[in-house]
């Protein structure tokens, strides 16, 4: 969910009585979970309201995400364990260059309105998501594809109807041209944004939106705004991986600790995200039934380039002296308890060894090192202003907590009680349109979920040049040429080398602080099994059973 820095505290909780005056008599809210067992029986999970309409290629953030995930399936799916993608829709994906691919599809598989899935399913909906008209959230996804700066230009008006890169072949095969060979596409292709859409979706868009028709495991049965959202196990769904429970009743909060509470009283069967301020009770709350397991996310401290007092020689031994002087091991110890992990590189553990994960590549600049720190920022003329103010939002998660925490070790580190200071922004929305509108002069908190799980995702959308994520307005020649031979890499393990040099050259700019790695944690009741969370940190609902 590339794009926007994503931010798993966002509004989440809702008083019972809000969510029992509109529920069916199934979900109420006293007495437990939606109620039943066995095969049939529906569960009762948090969530939040989605921040866009829910068609794939607008939905960059993680509540939408769920739901999409239970109701579409696409040419590749992540395995929930390991994350490697695997086909799904997709019989072979078949390239001799990297850049033009055949694309076959399986037979047999349909919408869940009957509708089969063709190729021109997919074509249509790629067409959809990257034209400038339609304001797809997602588009950019697209912008592999040939053809893209005529349907989607940087400035100016839409210049085609269509991308010229894809072509249908016939009902199950179509052919994809990309603007540069990218060894690493196929990969891509297990990301919502590529899922296919009904002809139900173009013919009566409204009506879609309002219950949207897709083809995986699921279907949404009804969905109240501020309230729940039902979705039923679809039982023609032709997939091997069929929902093993009669379907999910998702519940809208805006407090998780509020979603807790549930919990703990038998009102909720699933939290996928346990407050920070429970974790010092949670093993005795829950014992076997806390999950807190890696996932594919990274918190970083991001700089505003566009600043020239932040890009100017020197400021990379600013920066790399400030990673020096965060005692990252104290803070996650202290303050997550175990769910989050001191950062050593700019990717994830979840990628493996041979996706690209490489311990340690930080080196020195990501260890506590106060007197190397001190000298660092001398050397390079000191912190831009004389202060490092720290911008956050405010209104969800700890994160004034953390940032304090920063602070106090970045003052400590270089001994000046006003060397960082926190500067919180009043909500999530106001903090990423001053981000978007280049208002910062200082470092800024950054998350990262990866769409896929690809050395790629973590680096070119960040720091390329002019990338859709590249917020702070980063940019180095050596980088970008790496990321370009990456790319055109037919061999993985070599595109992944070359992939850790351009690492190297974000490590030795210091282009962003690594700070730590996330872990995705829930919690749930007893009336559960075969409960897990993907990479992506995402409860693995079609495995869950309800006894």
């Amino acid at each position: 969910m590339r794009g926007t820095t994503r931010d798993r505290g966002q509004a989440r909780g809702a008083a019972c009585a809000v969510v029992a005056a509109v529920a069916l008599a199934a979900t109420g809210c006293g007495g437990g979970g939606p109620g039943g067992a066995g095969a049939g029986a529906l569960l009762s999970s948090s969530w939040g309201d989605p921040q866009n309409p829910l068609e794939p290629a607008n939905t960059n953030e993680v509540q939408g995400g769920k739901v999409l995930d239970m109701i579409f399936r696409g040419l590749k799916k992540y395995d929930p364990r390991t994350g490697k993608a695997t086909d799904m829709l997709a019989e072979s994906i078949e390239t001799a260059d990297s850049r033009t691919f055949t694309i076959r599809l399986k037979d047999g598989w349909t919408f869940s309105d009957g509708e089969k899935v063709t190729a021109r399913s997919f074509v249509d909906a790629w067409n959809y998501g990257a034209s400038l008209r339609n304001r797809q959230r997602n588009a950019y996804f697209f912008g592999y594809i040939e053809g893209y700066d005529q349907v989607h230009p940087d400035t100016g008006a839409q210049r085609a109807g269509t991308l010229s890169g894809l072509k249908v072949v016939d009902d199950r095969t179509f052919t994809v041209r990309l603007r540069q060979k990218f060894s690493g596409f196929p990969d891509t292709l297990g990301y919502a944004a590529f899922a296919p859409l009904p002809r139900a979706f173009f013919t009566d868009h409204a009506a879609w939106l309002k219950k949207p028709v897709g083809n995986g495991p699921y279907a949404v049965e009804s969905y109240t705004k501020g309230a729940q959202m039902t979705l039923r196990r679809w039982d023609g769904y032709p997939g091997q991986d069929k929902a093993r429970n009669g379907g999910v009743v998702l519940k809208v909060y805006t407090d998780n600790n509020t979603a807790y509470t549930d919990l703990m009283a038998g009102n909720l069967d699933l939290v996928d995200d346990v407050p920070a301020s429970q974790l010092k009770n949670v093993r005795a709350d829950l014992g076997d039934r806390y999950i807190n397991t890696p996932a594919g996310i990274i918190q970083t401290l991001a700089f505003p380039y566009y600043d020239k007092a932040w890009n100017k020689p020197g400021t990379e031994k600013v920066r790399t002296g400030l990673s020096m002087a965060i005692d990252r091991r104290q803070i996650t110890d202290t303050i997550f308890r175990g769910t989050r992990t001191p950062a050593t590189d700019w990717t994830s553990p979840v990628l493996g060894e041979d996706g690209g994960f490489k311990d340690g590549l930080c080196g020195d600049a990501c260890r506590y090192d106060p007197a190397r720190a001190r000298k660092l920022v001398r050397e390079g003329g000191g912190i831009p202003g004389g202060q490092v103010r720290i911008s956050y939002n405010a209104d969800t998660g700890s994160h004034r907590e953390w940032v304090d925490a920063v602070c106090n070790s970045i003052n400590r580190a270089l001994g000046d009680d006003r060397a960082c200071v926190g500067r919180p922004v009043g909500t999530f929305a106001d903090f990423r349109n001053q981000i978007g509108r280049h208002k910062l002069s200082g470092p800024f908190r950054a998350g990262w979920q990866m769409d896929y799980p690809l050395i790629q995702n973590f680096l070119q959308p960040l720091y390329y040049t002019g990338a859709s994520s590249n917020d702070g307005k980063w940019s180095d020649k050596d980088f970008d040429a790496l990321v370009d031979r990456a790319n055109a890499e037919t061999d993985p393990a070599k595109a992944v080398t070359a992939f850790q040099k351009a690492e190297e050259v974000v490590r030795d700019r210091m282009a962003a602080i690594p700070l730590w790695y996330q872990n995705g944690s829930a919690g749930y009741s007893e009336r559960l099994s075969g409960v897990a969370l993907n990479p992506f940190s995402v409860p693995v609902y079609n495995e869950i059973k309800v006894s």
